[in-house]
């Protein structure tokens, strides 16, 4: 099984969370979003729908790179079978969240790896149930008040200051967070990759 180098990975997205999940455990890689424009959610599973996005990003970003592993990643939140998108106004996010309070919600990470060489790629869809409490009009307006609500999937951070109103979860937290390192792992040995070889502490990705 081939050795991932700091030189070889890319994480095709500009998320700050799957910056910070890949640095934790050491992984070097490098930061290059994707510039794909998204296309809109159309009915039928989520879960094929956010392993599309995930492909299409990775898959962008692996036309630019060559002889490197790719990570390509989309998260959203779903509740009711309605997709909570990241709110646009602080008037969205204060819905999302009166939506939320005292509910069970999923989180669905789509993951794709492609290996650039030779051209393979594999992706998956990992699910996690997340249980608000209960919230008072009064904590509604404060975290909104934070700014934290405004460019996460659903209107919160489960890492951040929402971890005041969670009350459990099930499944994988980081999952969560944004990047679902066991599934990552995993796809990465379909590939041939054995990222455990590669791990390097206090490492961290720099923009490309």
């Amino acid at each position: 099984m081939a050795t991932v180098n700091g030189d070889s990975i890319i994480l095709a997205s500009a998320s700050p969370r799957r910056r910070e999940i890949l640095r934790t455990i050491g992984l070097p890689f490098t930061v290059m979003p994707s510039r794909i424009e998204e296309p809109p959610y159309r009915g039928g599973s989520v879960a094929d729908h956010v392993r599309l996005l995930a492909e299409l990003k990775a898959a962008e970003v692996a036309q630019r790179v060559s002889a490197r592993l790719v990570i390509g990643a989309d998260t959203v939140v779903l509740v009711d079978d309605r997709i909570l998108e990241k709110p646009r106004t602080e008037q969205e996010a204060v819905q999302m969240l009166q939506m939320l309070g005292g509910r069970w919600h999923r989180v669905l990470t789509g993951v794709c790896l492609i290996r650039s060489d030779p051209d393979r790629r594999r992706s998956g869809c990992e699910v996690t149930r997340v249980k608000f409490a209960p919230l008072r009009p009064d904590e509604i307006r404060w975290y909104v008040s934070t700014g934290e609500p405004m460019d996460k999937a659903g209107g919160y951070a489960i890492q951040g200051y929402g971890a005041l109103f969670i009350e459990r979860v099930e499944g994988d937290y980081l999952n969560v967070v944004g990047l679902p390192l066991r599934l990552v792992y995993h796809l990465a040995e379909e590939l041939g990759f054995d990222l455990k070889r590669c791990l390097r502490p206090s490492q961290g990705g720099e923009a490309a």
